[in-house]
């Protein structure tokens, strides 16, 4: 007679609760979050070492800086996480008009004392402490265009009445990021906001047309000032070695060099002055030298994980609000990480988008924490309705 352990289980396995709510998922977020962030503080402090002590600061500055960052932004990942996510559909239009409202302070004439230009471009507001309001637009946008896409879903047969909205409101905050000049965050921010609309049930042939639209704007962009030699760079490489292809040569030197298991931490020989913005664009390009393909594997499969814990989360979702907005910030990560990386390896023309939770940034940092916490917040609530199907 087989006895009660023998016997398989008559219903689905189910993981133990993990304390924060319904589910694993919580959890896993959580987990995956701070492995990514110890990655990236560590990986930081060595990428940015050389470059604090060559302007006279002490080596640990720039990691200290983030540090702060990281511990303010924990705690704003833990009030979204306790916050009902469904408070941020009544959010939606106040954030519209904050981000918007911070955005063309930075563009303004007038304003260079709050806003100054930074390397040719206008992308920082300086009220007491510094932010970059064009972070707080990705989220801005996720949340309103998921908000009015789930009120607008049964008029998405029509472009004028469906998508017209929305691309009226995305213009009206994208022209300003245009205008720091910030096109690849611009372009980032849209596609955000498609990708939400295209999930909520906006028809293909809409986005197909709207594209056809749009080649000549981006063509245009694309070939006046220091986009021209970007894209140059990116197709003639050989033409232009000290010139803008030089940051993504020393990428892939630093890459090459690494081998399977890396120099060693602290070991680079990019970081001295060899690759420019090693802490921050180019901070993937350090964890190729330092840590070899090893750790760079280590690192995809980490933001694999997140990414797939983030749909799974937006599948369990208990309403469609909740499934579009999970989608919207698990898209937010995943397509900054891509991109960082795919620009490391000059696989697409340099885009200057930050490594979530790697980088140095703290704007981002923040904005990508507040993210995690949105998710938190819905995958505690994913008890019913299609989590209960799951």
């Amino acid at each position: 007679m087989a006895r009660p352990m023998d016997v398989a289980p008559a219903g689905p396995v189910r993981l133990p609760e993990s304390g924060l709510g319904g589910g694993w998922e919580p959890a896993a977020v959580m987990l995956l979050t701070l492995l990514l962030l110890s990655f990236g503080l560590v990986t930081l402090y060595s990428a940015s070492s050389v470059l604090a002590l060559r302007q006279n600061l002490p080596d640990t500055y720039y990691v200290l800086r983030q540090a702060d960052g990281a511990l303010f932004g924990l705690l704003v990942l833990g009030a979204c996480a306790w916050l009902p996510y469904r408070a941020w559909e009544r959010l939606a239009w106040p954030l519209v008009w904050i981000t918007f409202i911070a955005l063309v302070l930075i563009v303004l004439p007038g304003t260079e004392s709050i806003a100054p230009r930074i390397n040719g471009a206008r992308r920082w507001l300086r009220v007491g402490v510094t932010i970059q309001p064009s972070e707080l637009a990705k989220v801005t946008v996720v949340v309103w265009t998921a908000a009015m896409a789930v009120r607008k879903s049964d008029q998405f047969a029509s472009l004028s009445r469906g998508l017209g909205p929305f691309f009226l409101v995305w213009g009206v905050l994208l022209l300003p990021i245009a205008l720091e000049p910030d096109l690849s965050t611009a372009c980032l921010v849209g596609l955000l906001g498609l990708l939400v609309v295209f999930a909520g049930g906006a028809r293909l042939g809409h986005f197909f047309f709207l594209g056809l639209l749009s080649v000549p704007v981006l063509k245009h962009q694309l070939e006046v000032g220091f986009r021209a030699s970007r894209m140059a760079a990116f197709l003639h490489p050989a033409g232009a070695p000290t010139g803008a292809g030089f940051q993504v040569r020393q990428s892939l030197v630093a890459l090459g060099s690494g081998g399977l298991l890396g120099v060693g931490f602290g070991e680079g020989r990019q970081k001295f002055g060899f690759l420019p913005e090693a802490h921050n664009d180019f901070i993937f390009a350090m964890v190729g030298e330092e840590w070899g393909l090893l750790g760079v594997v280590f690192l995809v499969l980490l933001y694999v994980a997140i990414v797939m814990v983030g749909f799974r989360i937006a599948r369990r979702a208990p309403d469609r609000f909740g499934e579009l907005l999970a989608i919207g910030l698990t898209n937010l990560i995943a397509l900054q990480a891509v991109l960082h990386m795919a620009v490391g390896l000059r696989l697409v023309p340099a885009t200057g988008l930050a490594l979530p939770l790697v980088s140095y940034g703290r704007s981002n940092l923040i904005v990508t924490l507040a993210s995690l916490g949105i998710l938190v917040s819905i995958a505690r609530r994913a008890t019913g309705g299609k989590g209960a199907r799951a």
